[in-house]
């Protein structure tokens, strides 16, 4: 190769690093009614602009055997292999708050891309895709109400 074709190359690397490893740390709250039950399990995840799945962000609930009734999550999601590495805690309680933070790449904010938590509790309805949010810096901050178990869900960018 040609000194001048390596230079440029080069160049192009270096110019082209930093805006693929731009990225923003995404805060999401999650207030749960007081529903009455046994502690929720939930599935927070992306979807992108066409409706397909980008990735999971969280599970909370530790059982495998009981993701299944997070439908929506874990029909999208059944060919991600890496999608519990890393992200996942125990259920959470009736009334009782879940805050996760994960980091986002500043291309997919306001790019058309959503999330979306589905809930499950033992013994009680399933509620896929109970709460939907664009992931859009006019809707950080703004408290969202979730369908059944969920009484907000908010999410802050850094």
């Amino acid at each position: 190769m040609s000194k001048r074709l390596l230079t440029t190359i080069a160049t192009i690397c270096t110019l082209a690093l930093p805006t693929l490893a731009h990225s923003r740390q995404v805060t999401l709250t999650a207030q749960l009614k007081n529903y009455g039950g046994d502690g929720a399990y939930l599935a927070a995840y992306l979807i992108d602009a066409k409706g397909a799945y980008a990735r999971t962000l969280w599970v909370a609930g530790g059982k495998a055997k009981y993701y299944k009734h997070l439908s929506d999550w874990n029909r999208l999601s059944a060919s991600d292999t890496k999608r519990l590495a890393g992200v996942t805690g125990a259920s959470v309680g009736a009334g009782r708050t879940l805050k996760v933070t994960a980091d986002l790449a500043e291309a997919l904010i306001d790019a058309g891309y959503e999330i979306r938590i589905d809930a499950a509790a033992e013994d009680m309805r399933d509620s896929p895709s109970e709460i939907r949010v664009p992931l859009a810096t006019g809707n950080a901050g703004k408290p969202q109400a979730g369908k059944q178990y969920i009484q907000s869900l908010t999410f802050q960018l850094q």
